[in-house]
């Protein structure tokens, strides 16, 4: 049972996949177009950059006063964490079905 928990977990850490690569890159759109000092920061190819990512995970997209860019970093910044909340969790049942044997 516990596996099963565990996978059902790795779904929902697909789930937050799937909505990051829907949000985060039209966020760094949003950024490119309209916010050139933040994206200048990123630099090339910000996708996966530690600094971009850790710029959203710190949610500082709320510093830039801008209402539609927190309306895509927002979605984008729970999908992370959900991305994160779930394989972590996982992980933690995987092993706790490891010790229980």
């Amino acid at each position: 049972m516990i596996l099963f928990l565990a996978l059902c977990l790795v779904g929902v850490a697909v789930a937050g996949l799937s909505a990051f690569l829907i949000f985060w890159p039209l966020t760094l759109v949003h950024v490119r177009d309209r916010h050139p000092r933040i994206a200048e920061d990123f630099g090339q190819g910000a996708f996966l950059r530690p600094a971009a990512l850790a710029w959203l995970l710190r949610r500082h997209y709320r510093d830039a006063g801008d209402p539609a860019l927190s309306g895509l970093a927002t979605p984008a910044w729970l999908a992370l964490l959900t991305l994160f909340a779930g394989l972590g969790m996982a992980a933690a049942l995987g092993l706790l079905s490891q010790v229980t044997r």
